[in-house]
């Protein structure tokens, strides 16, 4: 049992670890490093390579957290175990050795292994991100408010105490990597979605 954890473990590491956005940037001539934020994630591939490229990285970052969270709960039962996986693939997102420990945001990640660990709860998150991102136009505040309620709403559903404390520590990393995007936010400096970069707003 202690090899099949940890090989398990490992595999959502190096799983969330894959690099999506800068894969599908080469596919469309672009380095997205080099490109607005610099970041990895959809939001920036959307302003370096355009929507196709954005839905193509969502897509891919999304299936970083669904496979291996679906291949731990195929293999085991052990609600602890497959909580572990969720957490590694969004570490593996946020801190990948392959780019040297300098990762996305987590954010696609975290919604993938949310549908991976109970699909109700991973559609109502993801319906509730959208909601906020039109109303508001700020991808980032959809992030931050969905990490924020992932919990409670684990809880509501009556998802098993390991879900809840990964939904916990996993919305701590992805909001600890917004952490510049909360400082933005409260400048009133944060770039809404479309929105052309110009002096004093960043994303």
């Amino acid at each position: 049992m202690l090899i099949l954890s940890l090989i398990l473990i490992l595999a959502g590491y190096l799983l969330g670890a894959i690099p999506s956005g800068i894969v599908v940037g080469r596919a469309y001539g672009v380095d997205v490093r080099s490109v607005g934020s610099g970041n990895i994630g959809t939001a920036n591939v959307l302003r370096a390579a355009g929507k196709g490229a954005a839905a193509l990285t969502m897509v891919g970052d999304m299936l970083k957290g669904l496979v291996p969270v679906l291949l731990a709960r195929l293999l085991t039962d052990n609600e602890w175990l497959v909580a572990a996986v969720a957490l590694a693939a969004v570490i593996g997102h946020c801190w990948p050795v392959f780019l040297g420990f300098k990762g996305g945001k987590g954010v696609a990640t975290g919604a993938g292994t949310a549908l991976g660990l109970a699909p109700l709860v991973g559609l109502l998150m993801f319906a509730l991100w959208w909601a906020v991102a039109l109303i508001t136009k700020y991808t980032s505040l959809s992030a931050l408010v969905v990490m924020l309620v992932s919990p409670l709403i684990f809880i509501l559903f009556g998802q098993p105490w390991p879900y809840v404390l990964y939904a916990v520590l996993g919305g701590a990393a992805v909001i600890w990597r917004h952490r510049t995007n909360v400082r933005a936010l409260m400048a009133g400096t944060e770039r809404k979605v479309g929105e052309k970069k110009s002096s004093g707003r960043v994303k």
